[in-house]
């Protein structure tokens, strides 16, 4: 396995976990936006206020856009598996 072949890989591996992290994030960074401008108009301070919201915001992200994450990270997981025989020997 050469240097090249290894940072390929580890390129690989960070761009599909951004990608595939990248819309609970999103989702969840502009439910929490929302949540603290309602907080700061309405003067509630209330903890779990922020929390509620969040976590159901980002289930029913991983609800609809759950197949799509998870065929890209199998064609990820299929094309290092695929390509075992590089890496070894």
């Amino acid at each position: 396995m050469t240097q090249e072949l290894l940072m390929q890989i580890a390129q690989s591996s960070v761009f599909t976990i951004l990608i595939v992290a990248a819309p609970a994030l999103g989702i969840a960074m502009l439910v929490g936006l929302l949540v603290s401008i309602f907080q700061a108009t309405t003067q509630i301070q209330e903890q779990t206020l922020a929390f509620i919201p969040k976590i159901v915001a980002v289930f029913l992200t991983i609800l609809f856009v759950g197949p799509w994450m998870l065929q890209t990270l199998l064609d990820f997981a299929m094309g290092i598996l695929g390509n075992l025989h590089q890496f070894v020997g």
